[in-house]
């Protein structure tokens, strides 16, 4: 190359060699690390990627944000003022705005953290996190009876696809999920595409309040925790009633307050507000609150349980939002020390505009979710999990 002419150009020449040499250096290992995930978590893309490569897309996604001009930190002060005041009222009545935001905000924490499916579920003896996400998932969809391949099912609240991308799998039905968020439309729609599964299964943007499907239009519906969104639920759930088939069936998951629930005890009421504050949730229900929404609205209710309740489980649902010392484990991060760095990470990333800024902001939003949803859990004052299996009358 050109030898320097003066001591500023060689200065600024060692200057790029110290760059380049660290890309390269950090491309080395990045490789290295690619390579021995490949090893332990499988090369294709079905199979699940290790933490480096799951990080390494999360900031590429968040620089994406960055160059579609996303402005971060505008969404998440304007959702955390809908959240200031503890009268639900104000939630309810900018429902589609505060659940927009949420998820236009943490989809891509949750992708990273937790997979494609966005739920909790408890674990058996034997299960890994996949197979017990995925058990919980196939249980409800056994409820909507002996429906053969084909059957045309609809999804409420589907997320990114994770649950109808496994249920289409398993039973062969044709399901579309609808979410209104259009950020999870197109990644539900790519990540169906890559597993060949765009024939089968696919994303739609709508308003769950406003379903925009024919009457008597899908052979069964579902829904993963997902309806608690709804300020109303008879709203939602006649809106399912709507377009499914007489006779059909209606089975979901839903995030409630269970008899446990003391409104004067602090404790709980801190609880409930840190999970409508992380969630994105209007306000929550009692389980006979919804019991109630749907025979309002006309179901037959066949089947309710909290399912958190369930027998033969060796790790409870909550256990994930528990703090955790393994630091091969996502609950490393919820401890004080992995609180620290993740949160120094990310504004050193936000600083060095490698993320937009506000995502320190929303880290710090899902881990009070956290909170919430690990003492809810613990004292069995909150569940996610309560099963309702319902049949619309067939006249």
């Amino acid at each position: 190359g050109k030898f320097p002419s003066s001591l500023a150009e060689f200065q600024l020449q060692t200057f790029d060699v110290k760059v380049a040499s660290a890309l390269a250096g950090m491309s080395g290992l990045l490789l290295g690390a690619s390579a021995l995930e490949t090893l332990l978590y499988g090369g294709d893309q079905f199979k699940q990627k290790g933490p480096v490569m799951q990080t390494i897309e999360l900031i590429e996604k968040s620089y994406t944000r960055s160059e579609e001009n996303i402005v971060v930190k505008d969404w998440i002060n304007e959702y955390n003022d809908l959240h200031k005041a503890d009268d639900p009222s104000k939630r309810n009545s900018k429902y589609a705005k505060l659940v927009n935001a949420y998820y236009e905000l943490a989809t891509q924490f949750y992708e990273w953290g937790w997979g494609s499916s966005f739920h909790f579920a408890y674990r058996k003896m034997g299960e890994t996190f996949g197979e017990q996400i995925r058990r919980h998932e196939y249980y409800l969809a056994s409820f909507l009876g002996g429906l053969q391949p084909g059957a045309k099912i609809l999804d409420v609240g589907c997320g990114i696809g994770g649950p109808y991308r496994n249920i289409a799998r398993f039973t062969g039905w044709d399901i579309t999920g609808i979410t209104i968020n259009e950020g999870q439309v197109r990644r539900g729609n790519e990540l169906s595409a890559r597993q060949g599964l765009a024939d089968q299964c696919r994303s739609v943007q709508g308003d769950f309040l406003a379903l925009p499907f024919d009457a008597n239009s899908f052979d069964g519906v579902y829904a993963i925790e997902a309806t608690c969104h709804a300020p109303d639920r008879r709203k939602v759930y006649s809106q399912i009633l709507k377009v499914l088939k007489p006779g059909g069936m209606f089975a979901c998951y839903e995030w409630c307050l269970t008899d446990k629930y003391d409104p004067t005890d602090e404790e709980h009421k801190f609880m409930k507000k840190k999970v409508e504050e992380g969630d994105g949730l209007p306000d929550i229900a009692y389980t006979w609150d919804v019991d109630k929404a749907l025979k309002d609205v006309g179901f037959e209710i066949l089947h309710s349980r909290d399912m958190a309740l369930d027998p033969l489980q060796i790790e409870p649902w909550y256990l994930p939002m528990c703090p955790g010392w393994n630091p091969l484990s996502q609950r490393f991060q919820l401890t004080w020390f992995g609180k620290l760095m993740m949160n120094s990470l990310l504004s050193f990333f936000e600083g060095i505009c490698l993320v937009p800024k506000g995502t320190c902001d929303i880290h710090r939003m899902l881990q009070q979710a956290a909170v919430g949803l690990s003492k809810g859990g613990k004292s069995g004052a909150f569940t996610p999990m309560y099963l309702l299996v319902c049949r619309k009358p067939a006249k």
